[in-house]
């Protein structure tokens, strides 16, 4: 009798075990897209999402994704590929939404004195405060910062790699323009642009002299800076990323010549530019017969792993 009552509470402890586990095991979250307001100093006047994957490590790197005119930052959740990346990889992601209104609808300020200088205010200030609350809220990596974007978001990311060099680690550009392309607001339209009328050129050092302008007596370590182009992007003409490949070289001193070319896909032709030490400061990449359409389908994960990530 002992001995079945010693079974029978040793089956009723395991039962209670299993029922305390079933009743009392943490329930899985999905991560969502969230709106966060009070985010810090905006004169901008931006909105801010962030992602949030649900694994992460203690301190994950962020990676700001802007969208292109007409846009949102919801609306780049959806499109593009850095949220699921995000899940796969560990690092928080911050989706800014422009709301100045412009001839081409909402679209990120590059245009204003402002937003041409470190710690001038406007949009590239607003996203700052951004990663500072993402540091301070979701225990952000400072050394390990990156932004992206698509279009006025692409000219977006090379403004905040000439302003806030200190802040971002690597930066790439989708559909982008040279930093310091468009004269004022009156330039940005496509239809009376001199920037995006096909014509603009200037020499390596004047458009080099742009983004040291942006920061003057700025010597610490540049963030590496990837290009993406269509070459046959009709609204941002593919010329213009020559003129960025010439401001990047410029800015890091480097020859136009690239130290390596290949193809990681049928349809890309990739040009990287070497230091002495052999480690890649630039890298430019044509997408053949695409037009104003990026990033397409591997596009993300490319620039995240140039990003280290």
């Amino acid at each position: 009798m002992t001995a079945i009552r010693t079974v029978l509470a040793a089956v009723a402890g395991v039962l209670t075990l299993l029922v305390s586990g079933l009743v009392f095991a943490p329930q899985a979250t999905a991560a969502s897209l969230v709106e966060v307001t009070g985010f810090g100093s905006n004169p901008g006047n931006l909105r801010m999402h962030v992602y949030v994957p649900d694994s992460r490590p203690a301190k994950p790197a962020i990676v700001v994704a802007m969208h292109g005119c007409g846009g949102s930052g919801p609306g780049f959740y959806q499109s593009s590929e850095f949220a699921s990346l995000a899940d796969q990889r560990g690092f928080v992601v911050i989706y800014p939404t422009a709301t100045k209104q412009t001839a081409m609808s909402n679209c990120f300020d590059v245009w204003s004195d402002a937003s041409k200088h470190h710690n001038g205010g406007s949009d590239p200030a607003s996203v700052i405060s951004m990663v500072s609350y993402v540091e301070q809220h979701y225990n952000g990596d400072p050394q390990r910062v990156f932004v992206t974007g698509s279009s006025s978001g692409g000219m977006e990311t090379t403004a905040l790699l000439a302003d806030y060099p200190d802040v971002f680690k690597a930066g790439s550009a989708f559909m982008g323009v040279p930093f310091g392309c468009f004269a004022n607001e009156a330039d940005f339209p496509p239809w009376t642009s001199k920037c995006v009328g096909g014509n603009m050129h200037k020499t390596a050092q004047e458009w080099g002299n742009l983004v040291r302008q942006a920061y003057p007596g700025y010597s610490g370590t540049r963030p590496r800076v990837q290009l993406w182009h269509g070459t046959n992007d009709t609204l941002v003409p593919f010329q213009l990323m020559q003129e960025e490949t010439k401001q990047w070289t410029d800015v890091f001193g480097l020859s136009q010549t690239p130290t390596s070319t290949d193809q990681p896909q049928p349809s890309w032709t990739r040009q990287r530019f070497a230091g002495t030490d052999g480690a890649v400061r630039l890298e430019a990449i044509s997408v053949s017969g695409a037009g104003h359409q990026l990033p397409m389908g591997g596009m993300a994960a490319a620039a995240v792993q140039f990003f280290g990530l």
